[in-house]
């Protein structure tokens, strides 16, 4: 049975630091390509950030510098270190995983930036 877990949400004041991961089960996580995406209220789902097996990875402009992407293909785990939030970090975070064939998502965990 395919997992992904999301953890680490939470409400964080403005400037502040979380750490979100995604625990992975149920298929070959060094095979697939995973990534963060992130939906606010009334916005549609956009891509914050993903890395392939190797640690190439990628982000969306309003994150880069911000947030790091990472993996570690021992624990089935991937993580997303998040720093200077701003409100508009506000939103759902999801954990996508990409295969050859298939693609699953979590569940996502919430995020709030606010004082």
């Amino acid at each position: 049975q395919v997992q992904l877990v999301e953890s680490g949400g939470g409400l964080v004041q403005p400037g502040g630091s979380l750490r979100l991961s995604c625990a992975a089960s149920g298929f070959t996580f060094s095979s697939y390509v995973m990534s963060w995406y992130r939906q606010a209220p009334v916005k549609e789902r956009e891509l914050v950030a993903a890395i392939i097996s190797g640690g190439i990875t990628n982000y969306a402009d309003s994150v880069k510098g911000r947030f790091t992407i990472s993996r570690d293909n021992a624990k089935n785990t991937m993580y997303l270190t998040m720093a200077s939030l701003k409100p508009e970090d506000t939103a759902g975070y999801f954990c996508k995983a990409r295969g050859r064939k298939y693609l699953y998502w979590g569940q996502g965990t919430r995020v709030t930036v606010s004082s």
